[in-house]
């Protein structure tokens, strides 16, 4: 069992219940999925760019990641309906909880000048994004191997019903938002 899984059973789920007054364990909000998403406008002119950004987003999350398709045609941004604009990864069950335990511990320090998460960026439904600037924070990535330094998104999807549930059981599990 992944150990913030663990810490996830024994400690956060009676520190949830003791703070919000939930009588039963099931109602205490849960980690439901990351999602990580790469947004490559690069990639109309650079179709390698592309193979980089699957390449560096299996090494991270050690899964393969769906290639995410324009909906619409945009001439503004030069983009045809079905061109590939992004690639994105779902992670769920122990492989979820693997990651944010590594993004918690190993990645989020190697940030440079890192002050913490801002505890401004729930959606109002409880779920977290926070945007990365460069992929190199990540230990999987070997810097000469990279052709760009490219920017992620990692979304946080809890089943939380308000922000404040939500931002107390990420931060019980180990986020480091500032104050």
């Amino acid at each position: 069992m992944p150990r913030l899984k663990d810490k996830y059973q024994n400690d956060v789920i009676p520190a949830m219940m003791e703070k919000f007054g939930y009588k039963n364990k099931m109602q205490v909000p849960k980690l439901e999925k990351i999602v990580i998403n790469i947004g490559l406008g690069e990639a109309l002119q650079n179709p390698k760019a592309v193979d980089a950004a699957v390449a560096d987003l299996m090494a991270i999350t050690g899964q393969r990641p769906v290639l995410t398709k324009a909906k619409k045609s945009v001439a503004g941004f030069r983009v045809r309906q079905g061109a590939t604009i992004g690639v994105k990864v779902t992670l769920r069950g122990d492989r979820m909880y693997e990651f944010m335990d590594k993004f918690v511990n190993i990645v989020l320090p190697r940030v440079r000048d890192f002050r913490g998460l801002s505890p401004k960026s729930f959606d109002g439904r409880g779920n977290y994004s926070v945007g990365l600037r460069e992929q190199l924070i990540f230990p999987e990535i070997d810097y000469d191997k990279i052709d760009k330094v490219r920017g992620m998104e990692v979304t946080f999807v809890t089943t939380a019903k308000t922000d404040e549930e939500a931002r107390e059981l990420l931060q019980l599990m180990g986020m480091p938002f500032s104050r």
